[in-house]
């Protein structure tokens, strides 16, 4: 079952910049906003500054991975925009899902 879809319109993107909140780790920055609908959207932000187009993917496909896997214990209802850091650049997928789930903590979307 599928709970979420991706984030795709910049206006979608500086609404969740501008009216949500915003919890940071070593290697990402998730900001979440409430969208009023019954899935949640999500948004994946990797700078050039973090690399070149193979690893700015590279981290996109790894954040994907970790929430698809992860989305049942996610609430529903939401606008989540991860956003990479320069130090995402060699992470692992184990250390990418460990840091989507303390962010997901920190903002206390996660299902008890």
């Amino acid at each position: 079952m599928k709970f979420s879809e991706s984030l795709k319109k910049n206006c979608y993107f500086q609404s969740v910049y501008k009216n949500g909140r915003s919890y940071a780790n070593r290697f990402f920055v998730m900001y979440v906003l409430e969208n009023n609908l019954e899935i949640n959207r999500l948004g994946i932000s990797v700078s050039k500054k973090v690399g070149n187009s193979v690893i700015r993917h590279h981290i996109t496909r790894l954040v994907r991975e970790a929430y698809r896997l992860q989305e049942e214990i996610f609430n529903s209802g939401l606008d989540i925009v991860v956003i990479a850091r320069v130090s995402a650049k060699n992470v692992s997928y184990h250390e990418t899902e460990k840091a989507i789930l303390h962010l997901g903590n920190l903002h206390h979307i996660l299902k008890q």
